[in-house]
């Protein structure tokens, strides 16, 4: 996967189109974070970042690429999905592809607006695709272990300590424990659901935001829930949203200030996205084209260069690296070099934000 992919689920009628289409339109300046859509369901935020811009007035590229996140629209969550209910298993093989979730959970009243699983109710709707993921988790699980108890009988010890995390995982899960609570060191090929960091979005009324101090009390057994599952949470109002993506930048803003809104619920959800991945920029310089790169914090030289080419990870040698405001300070490249300020990083170096590097390879 060349990009980090954020995918965007929801029951029926929570808004969770209403939200996607105002994000695949938040590109007025007001938002700084102009988004593109590349299918009808896939969208690419272009993140806003002063350092790529202050080193590219340096070097003087031809071109200058930022880096992106992929936010995916996901159909088919019903109850049920985890037995291939409604669209189900093509919805479950959509999760497995993104790197983490974006859960819109509705809290707004609308006579107008039907609901599926009947009264409003973000827990329980939570509840639900808890139990969808955690049902399709214990699934890949029990299959796993019964492929690792046929592995154990060749006498490998490693089928014997893999059989056991197993077996402690898939209890964790029977008790409603979502994977990524734990530290278990899973095998990657396993990729389950519940493992995957979360994002909650609640989408509330207008008059929800108007009063936020009654909104908070009446959610906080949602607070404590998202809380305890080291998740975020995020309120918003996606008709407003939708709304203030199609004013001009200062009208967006009056608007906005009229609400007491600080911050529009949409710069929320990517900034969340980007803490919900952890994840850290490295810039190149080579060439044509200086590039801004994200990648998941502790990600190492080599995996770090296949980001650009698979050859680069495939063939890597080392890498020269410098800190941006290093560069800044030295005034090129070369002059970096020249004062030692360059280092020369091998195959275990875990890339750090705001490097500028080099890579060498040889394949």
């Amino acid at each position: 996967m060349s990009s980090l992919e954020i995918g965007v689920v929801g029951l029926a009628n929570v808004g969770k189109s209403t939200l996607f289409n105002a994000l695949t339109k938040a590109n007025v300046p007001a938002l700084n974070y102009p988004f593109c859509t590349i299918e009808p369901n896939v969208g690419v935020v272009m993140i806003p970042d002063e350092r790529l811009l202050k080193v590219a007035d340096l070097v003087k590229p031809k071109k200058v690429t930022g880096a992106g996140i992929r936010f995916v629209d996901i159909a088919g969550l019903v109850k049920g999905a985890s037995q291939g209910e409604g669209l189900g298993n093509q919805f479950l093989a959509h999760i497995r592809e993104v790197d983490a979730i974006l859960h819109v959970v509705r809290y707004f009243k609308d006579p107008n607006v039907s609901k599926v699983e009947g009264s409003v109710d973000p827990l329980t709707d939570i509840e639900i695709v808890d139990t969808e993921l955690t049902l399709a988790d214990l699934q890949t699980l029990e299959k796993r272990i019964e492929r690792t108890e046929r592995l154990l009988k060749t006498g490998e010890r490693k089928y014997r300590e893999e059989l056991d995390v197993l077996n402690q995982v898939r209890d964790s899960l029977d008790q409603g424990i979502p994977v990524r609570r734990g530290t278990w060191n899973l095998p990657n090929d396993l990729r389950l659901l519940t493992a995957k960091p979360i994002l909650y979005v609640l989408n509330v009324s207008e008059e929800d935001l108007l009063d936020k101090e009654q909104l908070l009390g009446e959610i906080r057994p949602l607070i404590d829930k998202v809380q305890a599952d080291n998740s975020q949470l995020i309120i918003l109002a996606a008709t407003l949203e939708a709304e203030i993506v199609e004013l001009p930048t200062e009208e967006a803003e009056e608007f906005m200030a009229e609400l007491g809104i600080e911050e529009s619920g949409l710069t929320q959800v990517i900034k969340g996205g980007l803490k919900l991945l952890d994840l850290v920029t490295f810039y190149t310089i080579k060439g044509d084209e200086t590039r801004a790169w994200l990648v998941p914090r502790g990600t190492l030289a080599p995996q770090a260069a296949g980001k650009i080419h698979t050859d680069f990870e495939r063939g890597f040698i080392k890498a020269e690296v410098i800190q941006w405001e290093q560069l800044l300070g030295c005034g090129s490249l070369a002059k970096a070099r020249e004062q030692g300020l360059v280092r020369l990083e091998g195959r275990d170096y875990p890339v750090q934000d705001g490097d500028v590097i080099l890579f060498h390879f040889n394949v």
